[in-house]
């Protein structure tokens, strides 16, 4: 495996340990409440503004990966769209581009 990859992966890691221990972490103390949490990110105009920032880039990210997926047909690579919605882009985009950079069977 290139050192290329190894960095992805390791991002990819990184990018789902990180958000997911804070995710939980605010979970825990508050109650397991999705809805508490997505209020919380629109608390005020700085939150509010990443959320979106990072919507839009959720978004770009998985219309770019679908494109990619269909013309390559690197369905392994789809395993990155719910890494992206569950996760975030932290996590989904570095996941795509280690699946991305892989040989295509």
């Amino acid at each position: 495996m290139s050192l290329l990859r190894l960095i992805y992966l390791a991002l990819a890691v990184a990018g789902a340990v990180l958000p997911m221990r804070h995710y939980l972490d605010w979970l825990s103390a508050n109650g397991w409440s999705l809805g508490g949490m997505i209020d919380a990110w629109f608390v005020n105009a700085a939150t509010t503004g990443m959320v979106w920032d990072l919507m839009i880039a959720a978004i770009a990210l998985i219309v770019w990966a679908l494109a990619e997926i269909w013309v390559r047909r690197n369905w392994i690579a789809l395993l990155a769209l719910p890494a992206t919605v569950c996760i975030g882009v932290s996590c989904g985009l570095p996941l795509y581009l280690f699946l991305r950079s892989g040989r295509v069977s």
